[in-house]
């Protein structure tokens, strides 16, 4: 932690010169003093109800002492569990999904050796298309989770109804994987259409939940604190919801663990008692998240917000890209071309919000990366020597890595690069994440070309059955990287569509994040054709060299809203000052 001023990766409620600010465009952003509480995209308190006993800091102490998060409530953790639970039974099951697709059906005879589980023998390639066809779907679904969140549901009643949806559709893929099932032709029906439903129910969570973990929290300001020590310190929102982040993606992997297990139970025991073991712990952090209700901090529905948001958009695109347009001063002054129900306030928000969007569109790339790891990175391995592990165990170094290394960055990398003067703004963290993921590729396509070269089979390392003589350990890096990739770029996406998002807003453009993924997961569909023998070490060089493009790409167009961060997030502690500004006195273009 730092002495001198401490600058937050994501600094959420600044104090800021309220008479003229500029947005990220280059403009003036202004408030409306009368605005609408219907619009009113917080409900933290004014800053005079705040005054009694509690010390607030001033400029200079925001600049010079150290910065600290708050600390977090027990209910925080509650939605942990649930997130646990629910995360353990989607990687446990999903992660045997390409053994399953892949590989024939041996009649319920053990496994032995180097021999692959399997189900409905279809190939790598089509494992390698249903996959991506499966994660596409379950990111195209939390939109619609977060319009019933947002308009009609609030989040934690629409996380309930998703939740039993997932449930049946967990059902449905436990009975046809049943050995009789199986047997019958049942297995590739059942999984489609539990992929479908696990699909829809998975989306609507996920879009939620990111959200509602986030919203535990209901510290908005800063405040000082003094340490046993004697240590002046302002406790920051700002690193607070980072390490919430960060907390959150931990739990996420602790839950993906669970294919420490169902590797090894697929193999010895049968697909059945994986979807058990899910279908069991999923029913466990349901029984948690409906006993927790009266621990939780909700929000109610806000209402059809999206039909303004969308409209707004128009008037903006329409008056040459110009969101100013959109207020109801320009719209007082130029004639009231458009009747616009929402306050200035509005507007501002949602500019911010479409600069979360932009940052968003090149996520699919790195997606489509980060897929390799449960589909054609498990196909790797069974082309080397296993030596008696299952082809998908290596899976599990991804999560480890998470564990282990996002309390190190949270403790002690980001603290001692702020205190350097070196703080790792969003925008830094996931370009750091995509150039990861890229050397990730090319250690990937490297390994290809080792198996291709290596005796028995050379370029067709299934055609016995065994794998080339390469030991599958080689794979190692290729996880870590993808692993260290995810905490620099995943968990700072939800971050980013967090403090970004109006709070009437927020599952909406958390699942506009999600989405990337499901565009990534089209592209990997487009991809799949040349996932095969003896195409790979050309897939791997060619997602390495998209990669790299877009990450320069994304550099130059982005690295400039790191000096404009603060302004950003400064914009809900702006709005609940008790005096605005009321004067549109400039125009701002998106």
């Amino acid at each position: 932690m730092a002495e001198p001023r401490e600058v937050p990766a994501v600094l959420m409620h600044a104090e800021y010169d309220h008479e003229k600010e500029k947005d990220v465009g280059g403009g003036v952003l202004t408030t409306d003093e009368k605005s609408m509480p219907m619009y009113d995209s917080t409900s933290s308190p004014s800053q005079d109800e705040f005054d009694d006993g509690v010390e607030y800091p001033t400029e200079e102490e925001k600049n010079t002492l150290r910065h600290v998060p708050y600390s977090l409530p027990m209910r925080l953790f509650l939605v942990c569990c649930i997130e646990i639970a629910e995360r353990f039974c989607y990687y446990g099951v999903s992660g045997t999904f390409n053994n399953y697709l892949a590989n024939p059906y041996a009649g319920g005879a053990p496994y032995t050796g180097d021999n692959l589980p399997g189900a409905i023998g279809r190939g790598t390639s089509f494992a390698s298309g249903l996959q991506n066809f499966w994660q596409f779907w379950c990111y195209v679904t939390p939109i619609i989770g977060a319009i019933v969140a947002d308009q009609y549901l609030g989040r934690y009643k629409t996380i309930i109804v998703f939740a039993i949806i997932y449930i049946a559709g967990l059902i449905i893929l436990f009975i046809t994987s049943l050995p009789f099932a199986i047997e019958n032709g049942a297995a590739l029906g059942g999984l489609a259409t539990a992929m479908v439903v696990v699909g829809l129910g998975t989306g609507g969570i996920k879009a939620n939940v990111s959200t509602l973990i986030a919203e535990q929290m209901t510290e908005t300001k800063f405040k000082l604190k003094t340490l046993k020590s004697g240590e002046r310190v302002v406790q920051s929102p700002a690193l607070t919801f980072q390490r919430i982040y960060m907390i959150f993606y931990w739990c996420i992997n602790l839950g993906s663990l669970s294919l420490v297990a169902t590797v090894f139970m697929e193999k010895y025991k049968g697909f059945w008692t994986v979807n058990l073991l899910g279908l069991l712990a999923f029913c466990i952090g349901f029984s948690v998240l409906i006993f927790g209700k009266k621990f939780y901090v909700t929000r109610p529905p806000t209402g059809s917000i999206m039909p303004h948001a969308f409209k707004a958009m128009w008037i903006g695109l329409t008056n040459g890209r110009n969101m100013d347009a959109a207020r109801p001063s320009y719209q007082a002054a130029n004639g009231q071309k458009y009747k616009t129900p929402w306050n200035e306030t509005f507007v501002d928000e949602l500019r911010r919000a479409l600069v979360a969007c932009r940052v968003f569109l090149f996520y699919p790339i790195y997606w489509v990366i980060y897929n390799q790891l449960n589909s054609n990175f498990v196909a790797q391995a069974g082309q080397m020597k296993l030596h008696g592990m299952p082809n998908d165990e290596l899976q599990n170094i991804d999560p480890i890595v998470i564990i282990i290394f996002i309390p190190v960055l949270d403790k002690i990398v980001y603290p001692f690069l702020r205190k350097r003067g070196f703080p790792m703004y969003p925008v830094t963290r996931i370009t750091w994440g995509f150039i990861l993921a890229g050397l990730s590729m090319a250690f990937a396509a490297i390994i290809q070309h080792e198996i291709y070269i290596r005796p028995p089979y050379y370029n067709m390392p299934t055609a016995g059955g065994d794998g080339n003589d390469i030991h599958v350990a080689v794979q190692t890096p290729g996880y870590i990287l993808i692993g260290l990739s995810e905490i620099m770029a995943s968990i700072t996406g939800l971050e980013y569509a967090f403090t970004k998002a109006p709070a009437s807003m927020k599952s909406f453009i958390m699942s506009m994040f999600l989405f990337t993924s499901a565009f990534g997961s089209i592209l990997g569909i487009g991809v799949s054709a040349v996932a095969e023998d003896p195409k790979f070490v050309w897939f791997y060089t060619g997602l390495c060299v998209a990669d790299i493009v877009a990450t320069i790409i994304f550099w130059v167009l982005f690295s400039r809203y790191n000096k404009t961060e603060v302004e950003m997030n400064a914009l809900e502690d702006r709005l609940v000052k008790p005096k605005a500004v009321t004067e549109l006195k400039d125009q701002s273009h998106v």
